[in-house]
């Protein structure tokens, strides 16, 4: 196989979860352009389906809330296509990200999506990535908020709210999971990386863009299409070798 037929997913059945966001829709675009046989999955199934029809993937509706939810997608996915070798973990819910403090019961609600949810999601896939013996990619989807501490010169001068402690938590957490996982389904071929983007431009503040921007070494925000080439390399077989990495996409935010 030459170097660039490694980066086909030819072949292959990916599953986007949150498809229809921000980062979601590129993913989405990647693995079809790519080649992959591509499910997304998400809560707001007439928004993803507007994605889906967009890019030539198929649409299913995900309640990460609920364990039968995820166990319905995963089956689906496998009766209609027969695997999966591709799980791109990308939906999160932000239920307590509105400012730094919140009650016991909004905490456990964004933990019980953005922690147990992923990992039974996840779990799910990589057995039955294990049961057809051909290995795997699962991709997890982080944040530079998961490797840094928060930065409150960002948010001078702008009415933006500072974020809330769980956004770090979970997303540090994800980081160590993602280790955790590579470990433990390594013997499978099975591999676990972690993207952590950069903020996304979405016409913030004049404030905010000056700083954060110059806080980048490319000094600027990530675009619509900064995850595509990185999250086909981690899917497909020219990154064989690698997993249990987390991989900082922001522009050289967090090497500064």
């Amino acid at each position: 196989m030459g170097v660039l037929e490694s980066f086909s997913l030819k072949g292959k059945v990916a599953l986007v979860t949150g498809g229809a966001g921000q980062y979601g829709r590129q993913l989405v675009e990647a693995m079809v352009e790519a080649g992959a046989t591509t499910f997304t999955a998400s809560r707001d199934i007439a928004k993803l389906e507007e994605t889906a029809k967009k890019y030539g993937a198929t649409a299913l509706q995900l309640d990460l809330a609920s364990e039968e939810s995820i166990n319905s997608v995963m089956a689906e996915i496998i009766k209609r296509a027969g695997r999966i070798d591709i799980l791109i973990n990308n939906a999160v819910t932000r239920c307590a990200c509105g400012g730094e403090f919140h009650t016991m019961a909004e905490y456990d609600e964004s933990l019980h999506v953005n922690a147990s949810a992923l990992f039974y999601i996840s779990q799910l896939a990589a057995e039955q990535m294990k049961k057809q013996g051909t290995g795997g990619s699962v991709i997890n989807i982080g944040s530079y908020m998961g490797l840094l501490a928060h930065n409150p010169v960002n948010y001078k001068g702008t009415p933006m709210k500072v974020e809330s402690p769980i956004y770090f938590f979970e997303k540090g957490g994800m980081a160590n999971y993602t280790r955790f996982a590579a470990s433990f389904y390594g013997p499978y071929n099975i591999r676990f990386n972690c993207i952590h983007p950069g903020g996304f431009f979405n016409n913030q503040p004049a404030a905010f863009l000056e700083t954060y921007c110059a806080n980048t070494m490319l000094g600027r925000m990530a675009d619509d299409k900064d995850l595509k080439g990185v999250c086909v390399f981690l899917a497909s077989d020219a990154s064989s070798y690698l997993t249990g990495c987390n991989i900082p996409v922001d522009g050289g935010y967090s090497a500064k």
